[in-house]
């Protein structure tokens, strides 16, 4: 059976949803999840719908789709296609400027429209095939000693030992793991610590914003953990009330 994809559209001419609706209604594994002619009805319906694929307009009143766009950037912590819908080609610079996945200029023919959505399933289609194969390899990988995980810029294999501590910085909202190297690598933007924790039963959380490898841990000073070299240096991994009974239980503590 085929995915199920959502689609939000945002166009404030009634006329221009429509097309798209009717164009849509052609593809049994599309959703359409809602539609808004205003950029804050917008911006709500896109973070409630969270769609695989979005169709803005660049030209609307008081917020440009543009503008919109960059607003909820920020916010945005799932996999979405943008796809700029307008009748002004001078947009286009800006609109892939700001990483836009295609581009329909109104009104667009019918074979414009079918490339758009057979460049938007194939895309979708190479990110399931490399979810599934990441899956089907960290099966593979000793369990609690060797790990595949998701970075920025792609995913990367780490070993146990090789892990001293994560780190939540508020500032970029992304989790950091330090390595025995020295080096801080930047995990994915929608990496929760439920999703560290899993990875291993060495892995505690301290705090909200830290997890430590217990093999690191050297010792505790009321509720400061200190570490193996060559983490010593960090000084502020401190255990939280609210974290105390489960780091008691994750250490066998008496």
């Amino acid at each position: 059976m085929s995915n199920l994809y959502n689609v939000v559209i945002i166009d404030d001419e009634e006329i221009g949803i429509n097309n798209l609706c009717k164009s849509l209604a052609d593809f049994g594994n599309i959703n359409i999840s809602g539609t808004a002619q205003t950029a804050k009805a917008g911006k709500d319906l896109i973070l409630e719908k969270k769609p695989n694929l979005l169709f803005l307009d660049v030209e609307m009143p008081e917020t440009s789709g543009l503008e919109l766009l960059r607003e909820i950037k920020e916010m945005i912590d799932w996999q979405i296609h943008v796809v700029f819908y307008t009748a002004y080609e001078k947009y286009l610079l800006e609109a892939l400027r700001e990483s836009a996945f295609d581009y329909l200029l109104k009104p667009y023919e019918q074979d414009e429209f079918l490339a758009v959505m057979n460049r938007f399933f194939s895309a979708v289609e190479k990110k399931d095939k490399l979810s599934s194969l990441i899956d089907s390899l960290f099966e593979l990988l000793p369990e609690n000693r060797t790990f595949l995980i998701a970075t920025i810029t792609g995913y990367i294999t780490l070993h146990q030992e090789q892990i001293g501590y994560f780190e939540y910085t508020k500032e970029s909202k992304h989790w950091y793991v330090s390595l025995q190297n020295e080096k801080h690598v930047q995990l994915k933007r929608n990496t929760a610590a439920e999703d560290i924790l899993k990875l291993s039963k060495s892995f505690a959380q301290i705090n909200q914003q830290q997890i430590i490898n217990i093999n690191s841990l050297a010792k505790i000073e009321g509720k400061e953990c200190l570490l193996y070299p060559p983490y010593e240096e960090k000084k502020d991994l401190l255990i939280s009330r609210s974290y105390f009974k489960s780091v008691q239980d994750k250490f066998n503590l008496i």
